[in-house]
């Protein structure tokens, strides 16, 4: 596999949706082929990573997206201010996901997507949105985690990305500790089905993250399946040519079911 999913053109989405004022308030609806004007699909709510960082867009994400249009489900592919727009880090980077999300719930319908059957799926920094916004969202029933940053604390001790958490969140542990606290999907109770995978190569986010995720969870009574994929690394995960994807999506049709 020669080409890396983040240069490839992806496929055109069938619809730009805009859910807020800010020109970074869209997302690219997908939806199935085999169109019925009566049916409303399930939708996969999707938030692109990228260390939470403005240079990193939606694009390479709409490969994944694609994908889990052809396997039968809507894709709503979010956009959200991000460190280096205008209102970008924390909290405006979250105050856009809960707000797509919210506008998806309201209007869903219109677009021929289930308000009453939506996973949400977030890769890397957009694994810490996806479970941070399961952690503040009790209407949200099921979430994924790909190679999610779900200790932001440990993040920190890390110095992952050159410090991208002290970036988004403002500060570190010791100036902002309420922002850790918020945005840290492993202090925050979730009460919706999760899962969390990851590569066992992942050398972008370490799989520990993960796994020490789960395990903790698990302890306090969520509901949390951990799929740790062998020889996949933090890109393989979002890549529909891999094996690894096979994971991504059976786990999105069994938590959508």
């Amino acid at each position: 596999m020669s080409d890396s999913i983040l240069d490839l053109e992806p496929p055109k989405p069938d619809k730009k949706i805009t859910y807020g004022d800010d020109p970074l308030h869209f997302a690219e609806l997908r939806l199935p082929k085999k169109s019925d004007a009566s049916k409303l699909w399930p939708v996969v709510m999707n938030i692109h990573g990228g260390f939470w960082r403005s240079r990193y867009d939606l694009a390479h994400a709409g490969h994944l997206c694609a994908a889990l249009t052809s396997a039968g489900f809507a894709t709503y592919n979010i956009e959200y201010r991000r460190v280096g727009n205008a209102g970008g880090g924390w909290p405006g980077s979250f105050e856009d996901v809960r707000n797509a999300y919210a506008f998806l719930l309201q209007h869903g319908r219109g677009f021929h997507c289930d308000a009453k059957r939506v996973l949400v799926m977030g890769h890397s920094a957009g694994g810490q949105l996806a479970l941070c916004l399961a952690g503040h969202e009790a209407r949200l029933t099921g979430v994924i985690s790909l190679a999610g940053v779900l200790d932001l604390q440990q993040a920190y001790a890390l110095h992952l990305s050159n410090d991208a958490v002290v970036e988004f969140l403002g500060g570190t542990p010791q100036q902002v500790p309420e922002h850790y606290r918020e945005a840290s999907p492993i202090t925050l109770k979730v009460t919706a089905n999760q899962a969390v995978i990851v590569g066992a190569d992942d050398d972008v986010v370490p799989p520990e993250f993960s796994r020490k995720y789960a395990a903790q969870k698990k302890a306090a009574g969520e509901h949390v399946e951990l799929a740790e994929i062998p020889n996949a690394g933090h890109f393989q995960l979002i890549d529909p040519r891999t094996e690894a994807f096979k994971t991504v999506l059976k786990q999105a049709q069994s938590l959508l079911e």
